[in-house]
């Protein structure tokens, strides 16, 4: 982090949390964040972001309105960036990471962040903010898989709607969801809001009705996370 005081972007940021979401909020009057990064590989504390995507959630309703799209400049290309569809000379022309970090942070605001095992996303954005701001993200989240497997417990999926592995390709295919432009930060953010709309539909029958419920971690035991997070891992099928 750099001396001197923080940019107003991040001051007002901060200061959306003088009144956090209590976990007793109804859903449906709460902003959510579908959000995606992709970065120049799989270690947060070592590698760069090269694109932020998010797009809102409210009420069930995706709104292609209050979406957000930003590219940082990379200095080399790899076998990451080739897979995200990035050539160098694309991303030479993009946003300094601290102002893309600004102006993500405005768009997020105090929305709910939504991912496919976002703890990577999180993570990534963390070490960023820490390194130009001091600061971590603030904002509560969720995570599409932990939703799912409660979901499946609660019996709120059909039957024949079998949960067949962790990845977000597999949850597109469990819930007709088209994967257009994977591997994209703002094609993953959408094709995750879409998963969402799906769960919220199963979420309210099932009791689920507050933010607390939704966002409430899954007690996956210890080997099956080794196993979720590797596969996910090996070919950051997010």
């Amino acid at each position: 982090m750099t001396g001197g005081p923080l940019p107003p972007a991040i001051v007002a940021y901060q200061a959306r949390f003088n009144r956090p979401l209590g976990d007793d909020a109804p859903w449906d009057s709460v902003r959510f964040v579908a959000l995606d990064s992709e970065t120049t590989g799989l270690n947060p504390q070592r590698d760069s972001l090269i694109t932020v995507g998010a797009v809102a959630v409210i009420g069930g309703d995706i709104l292609l309105q209050d979406a957000f799209e930003i590219m940082m400049p990379i200095r080399y290309n790899n076998a990451s960036v080739t897979v995200h569809g990035i050539t160098v000379d694309e991303a030479r022309g993009g946003v300094p990471e601290p102002e893309a970090l600004e102006a993500f942070l405005d768009c997020l605001g105090d929305g709910v962040i939504v991912g496919h095992h976002i703890l990577h996303d999180i993570t990534a954005l963390n070490v960023a903010c820490d390194r130009h701001f001091g600061m971590a993200l603030q904002n509560r989240f969720l995570d599409t898989m932990d939703l799912t497997l409660h979901l499946e417990r609660d019996g709120a999926l059909p039957d024949n709607m079998q949960i067949a592995g962790f990845s977000l390709d597999q949850l597109c295919h469990l819930f007709s969801v088209v994967p257009h432009d994977r591997h994209t930060a703002a094609g993953d953010a959408f094709i995750t809001a879409q998963v969402f709309q799906r769960l919220l539909a199963r979420a309210r029958p099932a009791g689920r009705v507050t933010l607390g419920a939704l966002t409430e971690p899954f007690p996956v035991p210890a080997p099956l996370q080794d196993v979720e997070r590797g596969s996910e891992v090996a070919s950051r099928g997010r």
